[in-house]
């Protein structure tokens, strides 16, 4: 008996312990596959299953456009918002589309030669996709220009533009990641880590980058030595992240696991410094939720969205 109330105790203890998000909005009751926040934790691309990919105004509450990308069965996987909030991308398993926010216009929408699995874009609108043959491509959208990269053996999970679009960041299957330059295909780094990579992310300058692997590791890097700077303080056996962005001048980074979490960690040091838990839908058929995007807004907001549909407000 002793052991059952302590046990509820615990568990209530916990439970009181987790912050209490200040505003829950409800994007889509719908199923969601991707969905993104912009840098400033504005706006929010939703990919849904049934009505299109939409983009909203979190700060209104509005739903301002919805986009249909090809056929509305061709189920959209992947999505991204520029660092300037200026473009959003849409990606499905064989097209990718471009979308100007101010107006809601279709920019281009381009068909893939294999499977696609992830996808960046850049404040010129230049977009990055990883595909699932191992090959990368660099798209300059207004130039129309086309780089094939073509240095990993196996799917790429994970891809990252710098701001300026100079700069790319790919993490695949083969255990690589591997820094190069967008616009030659031309590597700069290379790195092995052991693990198939799950994630990767870069600062907005693309003087720095982040990995994660399947395993509990996420590394630091200096992207002009190549050298590894630190990693994150992980105090269990295995976390994998779904959404990783540099925050506070590139000192502290901000990450979402597939596991409900939202964790705010110091850079320099890889110390966990904050940690909120995101919510689940009163019908919701399961306890689990991944967080797609994180972002600050006004400077000591931290906003999620998840996978139950969700956008979610913390005070940092």
């Amino acid at each position: 008996m002793k052991k059952i109330l302590l046990l509820v105790l615990c568990t209530t203890f916990l439970t009181a312990c987790q912050p209490k998000a200040e505003d829950i909005q409800v994007l889509t009751t719908d199923a969601s596959y991707s969905a993104s926040l912009s840098k400033n934790g504005k706006f929010a691309l939703v990919a849904t299953q049934n009505n299109g990919v939409q983009c909203w105004d979190l700060t209104t509450q509005t739903l301002r456009y919805q986009w249909i990308h090809g056929d509305i069965d061709t189920g959209v996987t992947g999505t991204a918002i520029s660092p300037n909030g200026l473009y959003g991308a849409s990606l499905s398993r064989d097209s990718v589309a471009l979308w100007t926010i101010a107006d809601g216009k279709s920019f281009g929408w381009w068909s893939l030669p294999s499977s696609g699995e992830s996808v960046a874009v850049a404040d010129n609108g230049t977009l990055l996709i990883g595909l699932n043959d191992g090959t990368v491509m660099s798209l300059n959208a207004s130039k129309t220009a086309l780089i094939k990269f073509l240095g990993h053996t196996e799917r790429v999970n994970s891809v990252a533009l710098s701001a300026d679009g100079s700069i790319a960041l790919t993490g695949s299957n083969d255990m690589q990641a591997i820094l190069w330059q967008a616009q030659t295909g031309q590597p700069i780094h290379t790195w092995n880590l052991g693990s198939r990579l799950t994630k990767v992310a870069l600062n907005d300058s693309g003087s720095l980058s982040f990995t994660n692997g399947s395993t509990n590791e996420a590394k630091i890097w200096d992207n002009t030595s190549g050298k590894l700077l630190n990693q994150l303080d992980i105090n269990r056996r295995q976390m994998n992240f779904s959404a990783v962005r540099f925050i506070e001048q590139d000192n502290q980074i901000l990450t979402g696991t597939p596991a409900r979490e939202v964790i705010l960690w110091q850079r320099d040091t890889g110390k966990q410094i904050g940690k909120w838990q995101v919510a689940l839908t009163k019908n919701s058929q399961t306890r689990g939720a991944v967080v797609y995007s994180v972002a600050i807004r006004d400077t000591n907001k931290v906003v999620s969205i998840s996978s139950q549909g969700l956008a979610e407000t913390w005070q940092k």
